[in-house]
């Protein structure tokens, strides 16, 4: 079982999600399994919005990144998310280990939809869709405003 981290896109990226050295990002890991991508995150104190509650926002930036990695992953290439939608089902709660799992249920031309499921102690917790497009290299560079970092390069469409 292969496992992933952001240092495939260099050591010194820049990510939130999964800069592997990024001073207080969540720098997740992924795996393929049974046909997902899955990650594995411990919320902390420090995620909390309500006291015992992980804040939603930070639930949505992890199904996010959860999204883009199942991209990376099943397709090869890095998109951009460019719409979501999602269902907090319970409360995430800090110290309780949260597995997130996501495929890819469609994919046509420049978009693709991505399904993530985030469950703890087995019990879903939040569910959503997010469609991202799948830039070219000139697209991608537009959209960051600069040129694509060379390790990004061979994931660009």
């Amino acid at each position: 079982m292969r496992e992933l981290d952001g240092s495939l896109f260099g050591d010194d990226q820049p990510c939130f999600g999964c800069g592997p050295k990024h001073p207080f990002g969540f720098r997740l890991r992924f795996r393929e399994e049974e046909g997902a991508i899955v990650t594995r995150f411990m919320p902390g104190e420090a995620h909390q919005g309500p006291p015992g509650v992980m804040h939603g926002g930070l639930v949505f930036t992890l199904a996010d990144e959860l999204a883009a990695w199942a991209v990376i992953v099943g397709l090869g290439k890095f998109g951009f998310t460019v719409r979501f939608s999602g269902k907090l089902q319970r409360p995430v709660r800090p110290g309780v280990d949260l597995e997130g799992r996501a495929d890819i249920p469609r994919q046509a031309g420049r978009t693709c939809d991505v399904e993530v499921r985030l469950s703890q102690k087995g019990e879903p917790v939040f569910s959503g869709t997010f469609v991202f497009a799948v830039l070219d290299t000139a697209a991608a560079e537009k959209l960051l405003g600069r040129p694509l970092p060379e390790a990004w390069r061979k994931f660009a469409r």
